[in-house]
């Protein structure tokens, strides 16, 4: 099945937000670089369906960084969705942050497992944070797990999943060593079924542009609002790119194909 017209969103991620304004990470003031982003989403020529942030939203989970997160986002003309990073809560996402309209998948506000569909595609987020004892890295329950398979068989709509964590590895040591999902590998089989109608699985948490394809399935990374990371495949301890801008990727859901964007954006001030 394809989509009876185009869907465009916007990809962001890693916003960072801290408990004041001025709070800077990585020697860059993350709520000034999301505000400016807002500014540059609602000028677009093209109008997007929807904005989806892959998670990371504040830095460390406390309400003032929540608070300002939703100030900022409340800005912005069209819906946007939240995916849980490792550097938030579901708890907290759900309570602070609206989000358009959607359907929640489980029960527990522990966790941030959610499908909304627009124009005939359907979008399916899930929560890859895991204990803190094995963070940065993420693992997907049994119960996701299954719920991906169930959206993933060979029939159904055009489908897309957002999640903060990546699956494959990306050839860069730090990463792939601390960075990926535990259990991708079950993960990426649980996809295999939807064929060509997965028109790509959307994250973060790597600070980077980035595209990965495997058995078909197209894995896109966006970088930060605000700041990156390097990797190189010599980089073996994690350090910034200071070459890199703030960026975002515009994606467009075509009937018979999907091109995303990568724009990136000057640091305000």
């Amino acid at each position: 099945m394809t989509p009876a017209e185009p869907v465009y969103f916007v990809h962001i991620s890693d916003t960072h937000f801290g408990p004041t304004p001025g709070y800077s990470r990585h020697g860059h003031v993350a709520m000034a670089c999301a505000e400016e982003l807002v500014t540059i989403i609602n000028r677009l020529p093209v109008r997007p369906d929807f904005v989806v942030h892959t998670g990371d939203v504040v830095t460390n989970p406390d309400p003032a960084g929540y608070l300002l997160a939703a100030q900022t986002f409340a800005r912005l003309n069209v819906p946007i969705y939240y995916v849980n990073g490792n550097h938030d809560r579901a708890v907290d996402l759900h309570h602070f942050l609206p989000m358009g309209p959607k359907t929640d998948l489980l029960d527990s506000r522990e966790c941030l497992v959610y499908r909304f569909d627009v124009k005939g595609c359907r979008f399916l987020v899930l929560d890859g944070r895991g204990p803190d004892e094995i963070d940065p890295q993420g693992i997907l329950t049994d119960e996701q797990l299954a719920l991906v398979r169930q959206e993933a068989e060979g029939d159904g709509p055009p489908l897309c999943v957002f999640i903060h964590y990546p699956a494959l590895p990306l050839n860069a040591p730090w990463m792939d060593a601390n960075m990926r999902l535990i259990n991708w590998a079950a993960f990426h089989q649980a996809l295999r079924p939807a064929g060509a109608r997965l028109r790509g699985v959307f994250h973060g948490h790597v600070h980077q542009n980035m595209q990965t394809v495997r058995d078909g399935i197209l894995y896109v990374a966006v970088a930060s609002t605000f700041s990156q990371f390097a990797a190189w495949p010599s980089d073996v301890q994690v350090r910034m790119d200071p070459d890199h801008l703030p960026g975002y990727n515009f994606v467009h859901l075509l009937p018979e194909q999907t091109i995303i964007h990568q724009h990136t954006f000057p640091r305000p001030g």
